[in-house]
């Protein structure tokens, strides 16, 4: 696979287009607004037509569904198609039966990982589909991760990285909110993290996002608009099963939603609770 097209270059995609680019493979990069890549192709049709493998990574369903309007009339027999925006698996199923009647080829192909993993080549992979499948996309995949793992049919990957995103998100408030208490008692950020770190409660997530929290700079990484969209998704998937910290949790995105936080960081909703603590004073 040595013809290869990203669609979407956000923070993610042109990270890997450009890991892919500097490997010597024939790179073409879309996106909805221009980007100025050497290798930007500003027609959808010309960028997948001809294309070993196409990955997609935007920002939600109707994203991926609006794109496939595209891009489905032009897929050739043994085009490979990997999906890796966050969706659920009732989109997932539903964009794996369109795309393989064309006779395309499809892996349902979520990540973890920020900027930093996806610069550095450290994205983990969550793949659904055949063991097959995974051997043919592992040439391209390989060289933007530290693991691939396969998770099982086609839909049960989008269903553990909206799991896993849900873990994070509830691991992020609860330290924020610590370390909101901790700074409103005079605890200096130093001492705090000090006693993190010989705690069982630091994790790799505590230790990425240190230091955005000590620097308040909250560039994104990851943002807050693309974890409420996840958060709503794993409730969807939920359905009848109760999830009650992320039903509150959800409530308190929808209101970083409505300020200028929603292309932040995600862990920028430390901010509300600050000013949330200005209000009751």
């Amino acid at each position: 696979m040595k013809n290869v097209t990203l669609v979407g270059l956000g923070i993610i995609g042109s990270a890997w287009a450009k890991n892919l680019h500097a490997d010597g493979l024939n790179v073409r990069a879309w996106n909805r607004t221009h980007r100025d890549f050497p290798f930007f192709e500003p027609d959808l049709a010309r960028a997948v037509t001809g294309a070993d493998m196409i990955i997609i990574v935007v920002a939600d369903p109707p994203a991926v569904e609006d794109l496939l309007k595209v891009i489905i009339p032009h897929l050739k027999p043994d085009q490979f198609v990997a999906q890796s925006s966050t969706i659920s698996a009732a989109w997932t199923k539903k964009f794996a039966t369109q795309i393989e009647a064309t006779g395309a080829l499809f892996l349902e192909a979520p990540f973890t990982g920020s900027k930093p993993a996806a610069e550095a080549r450290k994205t983990v992979f969550y793949l659904g589909g055949t063991k097959e499948l995974i051997e043919k996309a592992r040439p391209v995949l390989s060289r933007l991760a530290s693991h691939l793992l396969h998770i099982g049919p086609v839909g049960t990957a989008s269903s553990l990285k909206l799991a896993m995103n849900l873990n994070i998100a509830v691991i992020a408030e609860a330290l924020s909110e610590s370390l909101t208490l901790a700074r409103t008692e005079g605890i200096p950020d130093d001492i705090f993290f000090e006693a993190l770190h010989i705690n069982v409660g630091r994790s790799g997530f505590s230790d990425l996002k240190e230091p955005k929290f000590r620097s308040g700079n909250f560039s994104p990484q990851f943002s807050l608009k693309h974890m409420n969209k996840d958060l709503r998704l794993a409730l969807e998937t939920a359905g009848e099963i109760d999830l009650p910290i992320t039903k509150t949790l959800k409530s308190f995105y929808d209101k970083g939603m409505s300020t200028e936080l929603a292309e932040d960081d995600f862990i920028g909703l430390i901010r509300l609770l600050a000013k949330e603590k200005i209000v009751a004073k």
